[in-house]
């Protein structure tokens, strides 16, 4: 029986645009009300706040989050090869404008590990570019702290004149401009991706691609760490193959490391992970995390300056960090120009980390965000910050977990965090001028733990999808081995290899009856399943299109054991010995036999059946190849006499069959060739003569 299709009611799209055209444009208040509500999320959950139940819990996670940033903005400087007081920068814009535009109630969106990285790596090139040394490591300046005392500190020698940069600009302030100009570049994407809607383009990080880059940039930033651990003085390495490059240099200058920091380093690491270690066995006894990092800050700036270890043992320190706000500057637009290519990546990671993060802790806490707000929120957490001298942001899961963990709520705790940070911008900045660079480094690879973990999972992961794990491989060793940005194109190219690969190299099977049933399955796969005499029934798992073709028809002609060119064209072979034979008056055949037992020879012994069943419940589509593959089997079967039935076709297929020319014209046959199910068609095929 054939199911009667719905007709489908044919949709005139000139006056659905024209439609839609008139909604997006027409301008009423109601509707500029709606807007501005949705652009700003703020403005609908405020006013419906609950103060008595979820003010103490912002309040807490507020202050736990800010003690966490501030040691953590001014350790990830270090990553993005800039000032301290950039970081706090960005910490601060970061948390107001999220709570603003934001819709999760609890990622925490600010500097990020993996994104301080990819925004130092621009900005070491530039610097090499413009004829900087990276390694111009100035003598901390002694003073106030103030901004002028800063400014004039990190002014170099060097004249520029590319780019349409000041002359003036010294090495610190050329390095900034690069940040900025890649920060706007990124929130620009990003608002554009907004506006187009391409959030779809985070589809194609799947989560062997994102945990591979994340491993891999782990082992870059650790790499790039070192060298404050230790306190030696190498080259700062670019390009590919930095991470092999900066361990050679590191072995090769490990015997002048300075004997200060290699102590500091040991003890500040011990504390950390020791602390750490037992937070997390501890942490459902604990109401608030141990603010480790702040505490080791404190003690290691206290015996910095005390002890003189700056002056007495030579051990670097962070040097002045300047109190107030820097007037706002227009990111310079040659500059972006430079670094247009580079903001793309940076873009997809900062808006993938944030909506994968919102989208697991939105289902983990029963409420939804919106992917494209996220998008715009994340783009101007760039675009804004921009302006006032800061890089580029990301959601953190780290801050987020410890977020939820200490009873956040609502993106009040990020206003709470923002007042932190603001705290220290105004006031206590300068108090962190003998603060080791080693310190910082410790509390950036001891940020690393979990990310490192993920090579315990290698073993996990290789038995639940060997594929996956090969693509988490690839990408980690790309991104540590190469560079950051080639190791996330080359894990996105190599995960869409496989899946090509996957669906031009299918599973293939012939079925066969689960017995006293109307059910078939794989006959290599399942015991005590029965042949159907006389049919054969062939499943392909894959969909049916030009790059499978081939392997399609190989896999029936090796299942079935019958290739019906080859047959046709012994056949034809046959036939014209035959009738040579007969011109000469020879009644006997070629191989000695009888006109009449010729015929037997026609078919081949191998031919045991009299119709082969296509199951199609795996083939989601047809392209024109596909089609014509089946037109053509169904041909040279045929000829051969053997009947093609197809079996559990989607809608999509079987219009895709209409179109192609496969029923004919006029669909008369339809019925006599395709079938609901296996076993329809199996019985089908038994009741033909």
């Amino acid at each position: 029986f054939l199911m009667e299709r719905k007709t489908r009611v044919k949709i005139n799209r000139k006056e659905i645009m024209v439609a839609k055209l008139r909604k997006t444009c027409s301008c009423t208040p109601q509707k500029l009300k709606n807007f501005l509500m949705d652009f700003f999320p703020v403005l609908r959950w405020l006013p419906k706040y609950r103060c008595k139940e979820y003010i103490w819990g912002d309040i807490m996670s507020g202050l736990v989050i800010g003690i966490i940033l501030v040691p953590q903005a001014i350790a990830y400087s270090l990553l993005a090869g800039l000032k301290p007081i950039y970081s706090l920068y960005t910490s601060f814009f970061a948390n107001i404008i999220y709570f603003l535009m934001g819709t999760s109630r609890h990622v925490s969106v600010g500097i990020f590990s993996l994104i301080s990285l990819m925004v130092g790596q621009v900005v070491d090139r530039e610097l090499l570019l413009a004829g900087f040394d990276l390694n111009d490591d100035a003598p901390p300046a002694s003073g106030d702290g103030s901004l002028q005392n800063d400014n004039l500190s990190n002014t170099t020698a060097f004249n520029l004149t590319i780019a349409g940069i000041n002359a003036e600009c010294g090495k610190e302030c050329y390095a900034i401009g690069i940040a900025t100009a890649l920060t706007f570049m990124a929130g620009v994407y990003q608002v554009l991706m907004g506006i187009f809607r391409l959030g779809f383009v985070s589809m194609y990080l799947s989560e062997s691609v994102l945990d591979g880059f994340a491993t891999g940039a782990s082992l870059t930033i650790l790499t790039a760490q070192v060298k404050y651990l230790i306190g030696i003085k190498i080259p700062r390495s670019q390009g590919h193959g930095m991470l092999v490059i900066t361990w050679i240099n590191i072995f090769r200058n490990i015997s002048q490391a300075n004997l200060c920091d290699v102590i500091t380093s040991a003890i500040c690491i011990v504390v950390l992970v020791t602390a750490k270690e037992i937070g997390d066995r501890y942490k459902h006894k604990l109401k608030f995390p141990l603010p480790t990092e702040l505490v080791v800050i404190v003690v290691a700036t206290l015996v910095s300056h005390y002890g003189k270890l700056n002056e007495v043992y030579a051990s670097s320190v962070s040097g002045a960090i300047p109190t107030g706000f820097i007037p706002p500057k227009v990111p310079e637009f040659n500059l972006m120009l430079r670094v247009a290519l580079d903001a793309l990546p940076l873009a997809i990671v900062s808006f993938v980390f944030t909506v994968s993060l919102s989208e697991m802790f939105a289902k983990k806490y029963a409420y939804t965000i919106r992917a494209n707000q996220e998008m715009f929120a994340v783009g101007f957490c760039n675009i804004i910050p921009s302006f006032f001298h800061s890089f580029a942001t990301s959601a953190a899961l780290a801050k987020t977990l410890v977020k939820t963990s200490t009873g956040c709520q609502t993106q009040i705790s990020g206003v709470i965090s923002a007042m932190v940070v603001l705290l220290v911008l105004l006031f206590l900045a300068p108090l962190f001028y003998s603060l080791q660079k080693c310190v910082l480094a410790c509390i950036i690879i001891v940020s690393l733990r979990g990310a490192l973990r993920k090579f315990r999972d290698v073993p996990a992961r290789y038995c639940v999808n060997k594929v996956d794990t090969l693509v988490w491989v690839v990408t980690m060793s790309a991104s540590a081995l190469v560079s950051t940005e080639i190791g996330l194109l080359v894990g996105i190219v190599f995960s869409m290899l496989c899946i090509i690969v996957r669906t031009q190299r299918p599973r293939t099977a012939l079925l066969g009856q689960i017995q006293d049933t109307s059910f078939y399955e794989d006959d290599l796969e399942y015991e005590n399943l029965s042949t159907v005499p006389k049919v054969k029934i062939f499943r392909f798992e894959a969909p049916l299109y030009y790059a499978n073709r081939n392997y399609f028809l190989k896999s029936l002609y090796r299942l079935t054991n019958l290739d019906p060119n080859l047959e046709a064209a012994r056949r034809k072979k046959y036939e014209k010995k035959e009738k040579q034979h007969l011109k000469k008056g020879n009644h006997k055949t070629a191989n000695g036999l009888g006109i009449g037992e010729t015929t037997l020879q026609l078919v081949p012994k191998q031919i045991d059946f009299q119709a082969l069943v296509v199951d199609c419940s795996s083939i989601s589509f047809l392209d024109t190849t596909g089609v014509n593959t089946l037109k053509e089997i169904l041909k040279d079967y045929k000829n051969l006499n053997i009947s093609v039935l197809l079996a559990c076709c989607n809608p999509s297929v079987i219009d895709s069959l209409k179109r192609g020319g496969y029923f004919g014209k006029d669909f008369g046959c339809m019925q006599e060739m395709l079938f609901y199910s296996i076993h329809n068609a199996v019985l089908f095929a038994k009741d033909q003569k």
